[in-house]
């Protein structure tokens, strides 16, 4: 299928791309690596008035390693974040997700922070995103925002997002000294979408307990989300496989998933507490001490 009529916007600079998104209104859509969508276009399932094409804003296309965590910008691809060791080697959950998304010519296109804007609940960027404590810049017609990662999602595909804003920069937080990550999910089959994920940060103290815990899932609800109570429930134990069997299991009790076309929800719900022990027992694997 083709899509639907549309304007068509190449600004040369940040400032550009947002006074069109601002004069354009609501129905303009901006577009970075449009792995979601175009397809979205093809099939009439997004109708936007205006494309505003982001690739000619070479001050967008960036990825760097600062003393506190990944910047990435606007125009970064997956595929940038995937070959470059030495984020792979700061942060074990990157590794482990970033490869789980799409094929690698879905990755050569799509962007990280595209992905965080489209929002799917599934997806593994907005999960890390959670996970890893970032920090989201947004510029817009009214000026500039931060915004926490925990406070962009909103519900299935919405954000936080005003009209006119353009995300221009996200900060993933390192993972402090000492700590382990994992991220695991579970698919029909390669590059299709997960039918949930989890993701996991442990951070190991002098007597081998756990100091501080951080714990995201993707795909058991609308956006998101980040397991408190499982992270509670870890500080200050032996980080054993009793422990992480433990907080799993109030991880899956306190679960909400709904029914859909592809699992149902009770599935999920048990699907999430599996994953979450998985990504734990891992995590602290890798923080140095492997569960007995």
């Amino acid at each position: 299928m083709k899509p639907a009529p549309f304007t068509y916007h190449a600004p040369a600079g940040i400032a550009e791309a947002i006074a069109l998104l601002g004069t354009l209104g609501d129905e303009a859509r901006p577009l970075a690596g449009g792995q979601s969508l175009v397809p979205m276009m093809n099939l009439r399932l997004a109708r936007p008035s205006a494309i505003v094409d982001l690739n000619g804003i070479g001050d967008l296309d960036y990825h760097r390693i600062e003393t506190e965590g990944l910047v990435v910008g606007a125009l970064c691809r997956h595929r940038d974040v995937e070959l470059d060791g030495d984020v792979l080697a700061r942060c074990a959950a990157v590794a482990d997700a970033v490869p789980l998304i799409g094929h690698v010519g879905i990755r050569n296109r799509g962007t990280v922070v595209g992905s965080i804007a489209h929002a799917d609940p599934a997806a593994e960027w907005p999960c890390l995103a959670v996970l890893l404590d970032a920090e989201i810049r947004v510029e817009g017609p009214h000026g500039a925002r931060r915004i926490p990662a925990t406070e962009f999602f909103r519900g299935a595909f919405a954000t936080d997002l005003r009209p006119g804003e353009l995300i221009v920069e996200v900060r993933f937080a390192w993972p402090p000294a000492g700590s382990g990550s994992a991220f695991v999910e579970v698919a029909r089959r390669h590059g299709d979408f997960a039918l949930a994920g989890a993701g996991a940060v442990v951070t190991l103290g002098l007597e081998g307990e756990v100091r501080e815990a951080r714990v995201a899932l993707a795909g058991v609800g609308p956006v998101p989300i980040r397991a408190i109570a499982a992270e509670a429930a870890l500080r200050g134990r032996r980080p054993d496989r009793e422990a992480c069997a433990a907080a799993a299991a109030a991880v899956a009790e306190s679960l909400r998933p709904t029914d859909d076309v592809h699992a149902p929800a009770a599935y999920r719900r048990r699907l999430g507490g599996t994953l979450v022990r998985r990504a734990l027992e891992t995590a602290v694997s890798r923080a140095g001490r492997r569960p007995s």
